[in-house]
């Protein structure tokens, strides 16, 4: 033998944290042969060996199959060829892993049964048309078979999820619930409701106005960040202005009737489901999230009819 410096099957197992049988493996199939005997026949391997065999503990570790290495090791396949093939079918492994935690996630926080979870598992893996398809019959249902030239097309558009080709986690939770909502009769007809109310405020001659959830959410802002309380004195002004406000919108006085009227809508626009909507979809569109009315409504509704007569509550 030269002078160059040898390795034992031991001294490879001590320095590189495999086991003798592992690396005895490697030699026998020739995926890391010996370079050499000692007298007493023991393999040995020199330098060249040893980055070999780094090398293919680096390849397992991230999880090539043995063959594939092999084919690496001998030069018969470019590394980075190799590297850029396990990239794609890791991302693609990510990808099903996601919508598996997705799932689970979701299935443990609301205890769900078997079917549900099947249900769950379902959604998660809809192409980008089923998905399309299902938010669209949701839409339709909700401003009555909407199409091209509907005055809306802009609502329609903005609350349309787009879940990316490689949604985080998250994004899929988020999906799975706005999918719920979508299909939820009752969140469907409230929704439709509220479409309806709005297109009634709006239905009066002039310039584009803002619907009572709009006068209401501009003008209770600042007694929210106070805390005041709805039914206490303090909250008289708000209401007023309030009241007021909405009644010039529509060329009307402000009295019981119109209080009313703007109670009913409110009553309506009291859903939270729907801030829970455009929360999800702002999670999956990756857009910046805010914009919640609900709390605005209740505080108002509450104001509103500790003042209205009994009789017109």
């Amino acid at each position: 033998m030269s002078g160059e410096a040898h390795h034992t099957i031991g001294d490879l197992a001590r320095r590189t944290g495999l086991s003798v049988k592992t690396i005895r493996y490697y030699a026998d199939t020739g995926i890391v042969p010996p370079t050499d005997r000692s007298p007493t026949g023991y393999r040995l391997f020199d330098a060249e060996a040893v980055a070999r065999l780094d090398l293919v503990r680096t390849l397992r570790d991230l999880g090539l199959d043995l063959a594939t290495i092999r084919r690496v090791v001998d030069r018969e396949v470019p590394l980075p060829e190799v590297a850029a093939a396990h990239a794609e079918a890791l991302a693609v492994q990510i990808r099903v892993l996601r919508l598996r935690q997705a799932v689970l996630t979701v299935a443990a926080r609301r205890g769900s049964g078997p079917a549900e979870v099947d249900d769950l598992r379902r959604l998660a893996q809809l192409t980008a048309r089923e998905r399309g398809h299902l938010v669209g019959a949701f839409l339709a249902t909700v401003f009555e078979d909407p199409d091209d030239k509907h005055p809306y097309r802009g609502v329609l558009v903005s609350m349309t999820p787009e879940l990316p080709d490689d949604p985080s986690t998250e994004q899929v939770q988020a999906w799975l619930e706005l999918a719920g909502l979508c299909r939820e009769p009752t969140f469907q007809a409230s929704m439709r409701r509220m479409v309806r109310q709005h297109a009634a405020d709006h239905d009066v001659p002039g310039l584009p106005r803002p619907d009572a959830v709009a006068v209401v959410r501009d003008g209770v802002a600042d007694a929210l960040a106070a805390g005041l309380d709805p039914a206490g004195p303090e909250a008289e002004p708000v209401v007023a202005a309030v009241t007021a406000r909405y009644a010039r919108l529509h060329d009307l006085p402000d009295d019981a009737d119109l209080r009313r009227r703007l109670l009913d809508r409110l009553t309506v626009a009291n859903d939270p489901r729907r801030d829970r909507y455009l929360d999800l979809l702002s999670v999956i569109n990756g857009w910046s999230g805010g914009g919640a009315v609900a709390p605005a409504v209740d505080w108002f509704s509450r104001a509103l009819s500790a003042r209205l007569p009994e009789a017109a509550r």
